[in-house]
């Protein structure tokens, strides 16, 4: 760890990710549920901030970093977030909701399929353009 101008500390080179003939073996890998962590991550109080060090006009964006290890206890401590955890965090959010996205266009489908079936099963056979959207007026019953 490097410590700033600012007195933060930053990983040395944290901005380089090793060629895979470099990268270190990574090991303890459980599956995750992307469920679990968007719930965690719609929980996480996000603010705006400054650095003691910036001007006033200057503003940051995100969760103090012991909230962030209070909902994830990701990184070595409760004092920094390593870009690499924000990083997997927000796939596999991303991946949780491009699922319900999915469900909810498939039960949208299936739903729009049972209305269909609805409106044909008690369509007046006098007014052929009844839809569920717009229902033109019906000829009076005859007398």
């Amino acid at each position: 760890m490097v410590t700033n101008a600012d007195g933060l500390r930053c990983a040395k080179q944290a901005h380089r990710r090793p060629p895979p003939h470099e990268a270190p073996p990574v090991v303890d890998c459980p599956p995750l549920n992307g469920f679990d962590v968007l719930r965690s991550v719609v929980n996480l109080p996000v603010n705006t901030w400054r650095y003691t060090s910036d001007p006033p006009e200057v503003r940051h964006m995100g969760p103090m970093a012991q909230d962030w290890w209070a909902a994830f206890g990701l990184g070595g401590d409760d004092k920094t977030i390593g870009i690499a955890d924000t990083n997997g965090v927000a796939l596999v959010c991303i991946q949780a909701l491009h699922r319900l996205l999915e469900e909810s266009r498939h039960e949208v489908q299936a739903l729009r399929e049972q209305v269909d079936a609805l409106t044909d099963a008690t369509r007046d056979p006098r007014c052929p353009r009844a839809s569920v959207t717009s229902t033109p007026p019906c000829p009076p019953p005859d007398s």
